[in-house]
């Protein structure tokens, strides 16, 4: 019997202007950027209701904000650039912020975001757990909608699949290539999702009033955690990775999964 597959052949590309407009020349709009920039969107409007809650006025999120863009775009860059393919942008520093060429690490921006909202809460006199804690549920939104970017750019996917819900990434390899791959990047963002949920959840029974730490640590261990197992059936982002028992993608999980543990058993203390 003939298995099924989803073929996935979505255009990247929203729409894109040609190369031929004076003074301006060409770009294109892509369903990742636009995912992206979304994430940062609701984040703030999610963001706001908390923050009213708490009377904190709007500056304060929107400093906030403003940190956020900066050290998540910087994380990520530098993120990919280092962890994956150090030798090629050590050489070629100027190839770093060609971030339209593609190229972001979750990793990356992880560590981007945690060193950013340093300064941020020095800023504000505010806990740095107590700013983590709030931010990392938007973080989670937004996790969700850049690994439904990823899907829209035929990127980021598994193994090979005979389950009926594998993709053919037909903009990947070609038409007529009939071999499915695990849609990791939908395993991820609905992962995402549920823990958004969880985490939004949490915050809203307890009216704001959490032990400080605790939102972070759950985010950090079931985050990590996830994407520690789903890198298993993921493909090697490069080509290091294939002679490697863990990945550089779980290796660098560990550290926040132990983090995570930690906050946790001391929110609770």
């Amino acid at each position: 019997m003939d298995l099924v597959y989803i073929v996935w052949n979505i255009n990247p590309e929203i729409f894109s202007i040609s190369d031929s407009i004076p003074l301006i020349g060409g770009f294109a709009i892509r369903w990742y950027g636009l995912l992206f920039a979304l994430g940062f969107i609701l984040g703030y409007i999610i963001l706001k209701k908390m923050f009213d809650n708490e009377g904190i006025p709007v500056k304060v999120l929107d400093d906030l904000t403003t940190y956020m863009v900066i050290s998540t775009i910087i994380g990520a860059r530098l993120g990919h650039c280092l962890f994956y393919e150090p030798d090629y942008y050590l050489s070629n520093p100027l190839s770093i912020i060609k971030i339209w060429e593609g190229g972001l690490a979750s990793h990356g921006a992880a560590v981007g975001i945690l060193i950013g909202l340093v300064f941020f809460a020095q800023k504000f006199n505010r806990p740095y757990l107590w700013v983590l804690d709030r931010v990392v549920i938007v973080v989670a939104l937004a996790g969700f909608l850049i690994r439904m970017g990823n899907l829209m750019n035929s990127e980021i996917f598994g193994d090979v699949t005979t389950l009926p819900w594998g993709f053919i990434f037909v903009k990947t390899f070609g038409a007529g290539h009939v071999i499915a791959n695990h849609p990791t990047q939908i395993y991820e963002a609905l992962s995402y999702l549920f823990l958004f949920v969880f985490l939004y959840r949490y915050y809203w029974r307890r009216k704001g009033h959490v032990s400080e730490g605790i939102i972070f640590g759950y985010f950090l261990v079931i985050l990590w955690v996830v994407r520690f197992l789903i890198e298993f059936i993921k493909l090697p982002q490069v080509d290091f990775e294939r002679t490697m028992l863990l990945n550089m993608g779980q290796l660098l999980s560990v550290p926040f999964i132990i983090a995570g543990v930690f906050l946790i058993l001391r929110a609770k203390r």
